[in-house]
């Protein structure tokens, strides 16, 4: 699998809202390497403080070569990242990780929590593609995102529909979509049994999501997230629980992972 260290041109910097940043990069080697479900290892600081990476899921890529993340201001790396303007240079380290297994399911169900959203634009992009390409009426999988309220969601829905993809929505409070949780959306929809689920965001709810899949015998993709320090297995600080026993590392054996393999409970 190819990876690259480079220093790349930011373009654009969006704030979403107060909180939450879109970046995107001048990046095309690493982004016509990079697959749904892979992440970026970014230096956040041209100095050693903070020494290390932050990792970042590919939120999108372009056939220009553009390559976006989306991430939230949650500590001083990624503060530092938010203001880092266009024209400057960061360094990124990537596609790392293993990607989404695509396929072409009858029905691709997408689920979204928060920042767990990032990694799901890439992948709804590309299996339009993937449907276009192979010469097949274009199959608009079905995507469920949730968030704490509305001004965190809807800017994010609207990318999907964007794509022409509709999208169902759910937020903490009620005040855009579905008042609840994205898993009480779920289970309300009338899926083929041959639906794939593909999923990220906060580990409570993908593990309700990996149960129900579990009960209906369906197929469930996730994207986990962790703390990491290098991104490429040496530190071996992602270990995540495996139901058959022992460990994985969220950075070279994933991220993704069949729901069914991993250990949801301690």
């Amino acid at each position: 699998m190819s990876q690259f260290q480079q220093k790349v041109e930011l373009v654009c910097s969006d704030r979403m809202t107060e909180d939450v940043v879109r970046l995107t990069f001048n990046a095309p080697t690493i982004a016509v390497h990079a697959r749904p479900g892979q992440f970026v290892m970014v230096q956040t600081s041209p100095g050693k403080d903070p020494l290390l990476r932050r990792p970042f899921s590919i939120h999108q890529v372009t056939s220009e070569g553009y390559l976006q993340i989306l991430f939230k201001v949650l500590g001083k790396g990624t503060d530092l990242l938010a203001q880092v303007r266009a024209g400057e240079q960061v360094s990124l380290l990537g596609p790392l990780g293993n990607g989404f297994t695509l396929g072409l399911p009858e029905t691709a169900c997408l689920i979204g929590g928060g920042m767990g959203i990032a990694p799901l634009l890439f992948l709804a992009t590309r299996f339009l593609q993937q449907s276009s390409s192979d010469n097949v009426a274009k199959k608009m999988p079905t995507v469920i995102l949730g968030a704490r309220n509305r001004t965190e969601l809807e800017p994010l829905v609207d990318d999907f529909q964007e794509l022409g993809i509709d999208v169902l929505a759910a937020t903490d409070d009620g005040s855009f979509g579905y008042h609840g949780l994205v898993t009480d959306v779920l289970k309300k929809l009338n899926l083929s049994p041959s639906a794939g689920i593909y999923c990220c965001g906060p580990r409570p709810m993908m593990a309700a999501i990996a149960h129900l899949c579990q009960i209906e015998n369906r197929a469930c993709q996730v994207s986990v997230e962790t703390v990491m320090a290098c991104g490429m297995g040496a530190c071996l600080g992602c270990a995540v629980p495996l139901k058959a026993g022992g460990y994985t590392h969220v950075c070279s054996d994933g991220p993704i992972f069949e729901a069914e393999k991993l250990l949801w409970s301690l």
